[in-house]
C-alpha cells in the first residue's frame, strides 16, 4: 500500500471515527468514547472498512483533496520566492493579477511547444504576469543558453533573446546561442563575460534548488495561483488554470 493510499485511509478513519462515536454516544451517552477502548476502536476500524469499500470512489476525490491542499501549502510557503523574477525575466503585465511562472529549458522540445500558449495566453489576457525561471536541468548547452538568457535581462532584451531560442529552428548548442545573441541585439562582449558571471550562477542554482523544494521532475513545469502543471499542457488548461487562480479562496472548491 502507498503512502497516500495509507494517508487516504487514515483521514477516512479519523472521519468515520468521529461520525461512529457521535452516533454510539447518542445512543448511549454515558459510555466511554468508543476510540478509547479497543473494542470501540475495532467498531470504529469495521465501520471505515465497510463503507470504503461500498464507496471506493471516494478514495480517488480524498487523495486529490490531500494532494490539493498539500500542493496549496507548499506553494504558499514560497510563493514569494516563485513569483519574484530575476529583474528583467518577466513578460506580459509586470502588474498584472495573476502570475503564471514558467520553469523551462531551452534545449526541451515541449519548452518550445508550451512558449507558444504563453505567448498566446498573455496576448489575450492583459491580467495575466508571466514570470521566467531558466531551469537547465537537460545539458550543458542549455546551462550556457540560461545564463546568456539572464544576461539579457539584465540589458532589458530578455524577451527578445527568450523568443529568438524558441522561435528559431535549431538544436540548441554554443554557436546558435551566440547566434541568437546576435539576433536579440545584446552587447556580445558583455554577454560573454556574463556566462560566468557568479550573480547570474547564483540565479540558476536558486531556480534548480526551488524546483527540487517543489517536486518538478522535468520541463516545462508552471506555477499557477495553486497548481502545479508539468509537461506541455497546452492552451486551454493555462487558461483553466489562470481562471482558477481568479477564484475568491472560498469558492475555490
Amino acid at each position: 500500500m502507498t503512502k497516500d493510499v495509507r494517508l487516504v485511509w487514515a483521514i477516512a478513519g479519523a472521519l468515520a471515527a468521529g461520525v461512529a462515536g457521535a452516533a454510539l454516544a447518542a445512543a448511549n451517552p454515558t459510555a466511554a468514547a468508543p476510540a478509547e477502548t479497543p473494542a470501540g476502536r475495532a467498531a470504529i476500524e469495521r465501520i471505515v472498512r465497510d463503507y470504503i469499500l461500498a464507496h471506493p470512489e471516494i478514495i480517488p476525490e480524498a487523495m486529490t483533496r490531500m494532494q490539493n491542499r498539500e500542493v496549496t501549502r507548499l506553494l504558499d510557503s514560497n510563493r514569494k520566492e516563485i513569483e519574484t523574477p530575476f529583474a528583467g525575466a518577466v513578460a506580459g503585465n509586470p502588474k498584472g493579477d495573476v502570475s503564471v511562472v514558467v520553469f523551462f529549458d531551452y534545449a526541451c522540445p515541449y519548452c518550445r511547444q508550451g512558449h507558444a500558449d504563453i505567448a498566446r495566453l498573455a496576448a489575450g489576457d492583459p491580467g495575466v504576469r508571466v514570470v521566467y525561471r531558466d531551469f537547465p536541468v537537460l545539458s550543458p548547452a542549455s546551462e550556457e543558453a540560461a545564463m546568456a538568457s539572464l544576461s539579457a535581462a539584465q540589458q532589458g532584451r530578455y524577451t527578445r533573446f527568450h523568443d529568438a531560442m524558441f522561435e528559431t529552428p535549431g538544436k540548441v548548442a554554443h554557436e546558435r546561442t551566440v547566434a541568437m545573441v546576435r539576433k536579440a541585439g545584446l552587447n556580445e562582449v558583455r554577454t560573454a563575460k556574463d556566462l560566468n558571471a557568479p550573480a547570474l550562477k547564483a540565479e540558476i542554482t536558486r531556480n534548480l534548488e526551488l524546483g527540487r523544494a517543489l517536486g518538478l521532475t522535468g520541463t516545462p513545469s508552471y506555477v499557477v495561483g495553486n497548481q502545479i502543471l508539468s509537461g506541455a499542457v497546452g492552451y486551454d488548461k493555462l487558461k483553466e488554470a489562470v481562471a482558477a487562480a481568479r477564484k475568491p479562496a472560498d469558492s475555490a472548491g
